[in-house]
């Protein structure tokens, strides 16, 4: 059951001032590194053997080891450490059964211009959460399993992630073990769920809970689906209330409506208790990205007209670079297919990083495989953001 405040979000709706009394202006970058593209995690299997020979932006395949790759959603430690989550591998379920879904520890050096990976672990389900069939008899979780895009880290150190598969809500330990059986939003059931027996989806394939929100307070998380339930309004998306203490789903859910019904969102995360900053873009890459911008969504509605009010403070394809940071010139661009992690760094510093697709992506260079980047900017304005986003 939906509560009377299902909001929906303006279609090219104008900017609206945030409560410092301000719209925003040009963002500017204030720091780059990058991980190398061809990254592995030392000592790991092989993986990459469904995916054809390739090569790929020059990179053959399969690999002898797992990639570092694909970031899907971060989390910042606070320590200048993020974790950070890698997505389902290839991009779809028949050729990622061997890429073990894992959470990683990078440190970017802005100065230095590299990311470093510290570690990081494995997702698997030991104690036997998960009721359908998996890949593997270890319980190490796979691509073909689930498709991670989006990642919370709780006060006690657990990881709460939203899947694309099911989708599903999957709760971990701070180790990556799987604490419970996954969690379904009622009516939403993706091309992959194991348990349509026979039934229609009601959502697109690679379109389910692509960003996840944690309420300042910590009590509700909010998934963001990436794609339009059948029967709704075509560029709507919900936004799902779920209770961490309950287990549970509230009823109460927000919708956020895109700028065009062909773009995405690729992250979401909470400014306080009403706001959020919301990644959308386009499919483009290097000259075709048209669109790829960081909202402020409000579920106030201040205008009254049912819609979550959306105010615009980054365009990612036009950032100021007075200092010409990454070797770039004055404009620097972020002009990549899926941009899909954004985090606070402070009130006025939003630390943005990439999906690079290893290895299909090549916004960057035409023919070369992405890097995974790490850019922060500066709004041209505070966010007023409550002190908890900040924890």
């Amino acid at each position: 059951m939906v509560s009377a405040a299902v909001l929906t979000a303006g279609l090219a709706s104008p900017a609206v001032a945030h409560p410092g009394g301000h719209t925003f202006g040009r963002a500017t970058l204030t720091g780059f590194a990058s991980l190398p593209a061809e990254t592995f995690v030392p000592g790991s299997e092989p993986s990459g053997a469904a995916i054809g020979a390739g090569p790929f932006n020059g990179i053959a395949a399969p690999f002898a080891h797992q990639p570092v790759q694909g970031f899907s959603g971060v989390v910042n430690r606070r320590d200048g450490t993020f974790d950070v989550l890698s997505d389902n591998g290839y991009g779809n379920k028949a050729n990622s059964a061997d890429f073990l879904l894992r959470v990683h520890r990078i440190e970017p050096d802005t100065r230095t211009g590299k990311v470093a990976v510290l570690g990081g672990f494995n997702l698997s389900d030991p104690y036997h959460h998960v009721p359908f069939a998996l890949t593997r008899a270890d319980r190490v979780l796979t691509g073909a399993d689930f498709d991670v895009e989006s990642i919370q880290r709780m006060p006690d150190g657990t990881y709460w992630i939203g899947d694309e598969f099911g989708p599903w809500l999957l709760h971990f330990s701070a180790k990556g073990r799987l604490l419970q059986a996954p969690i379904a939003l009622d009516g939403v059931q993706a091309p992959e769920n194991p348990y349509l027996n026979g039934a229609q989806p009601t959502i697109a394939s690679s379109k389910g809970f692509e960003g996840l929100v944690r309420s300042v307070d910590g009590r509700h998380l909010y998934p963001l689906l990436e794609g339009t339930v059948n029967g709704d309004t075509p560029g709507d998306l919900r936004f799902s209330e779920f209770d961490v203490r309950k287990g549970t789903y509230t009823g109460t859910r927000f919708v956020y409506r895109l700028e065009s019904t062909a773009n995405a969102i690729g992250d979401a995360i909470a400014v306080d208790r009403h706001r959020f900053l919301v990644i959308e873009r386009d499919g483009g890459q290097g000259d075709t990205a048209k669109f790829k911008r960081v909202y402020l969504a409000d579920t106030r509605d201040r205008d009254g007209d049912g819609l979550m009010d959306k105010t615009l403070v980054a365009d990612l394809l036009d950032i100021a670079n007075p200092k010409g940071l990454g070797g770039f010139g004055e404009t620097f661009r972020f002009p990549f297919q899926t941009i899909e992690d954004v985090n606070l760094v402070d009130d006025r510093t939003l630390a943005v990083l990439n999906d690079n697709n290893f290895p299909f992506s090549s916004g960057r260079t035409a023919g070369k495989a992405d890097d995974n980047e790490f850019i922060t900017i500066r709004l041209s304005a505070p966010l007023h953001a409550d002190k908890r986003a900040f924890r």
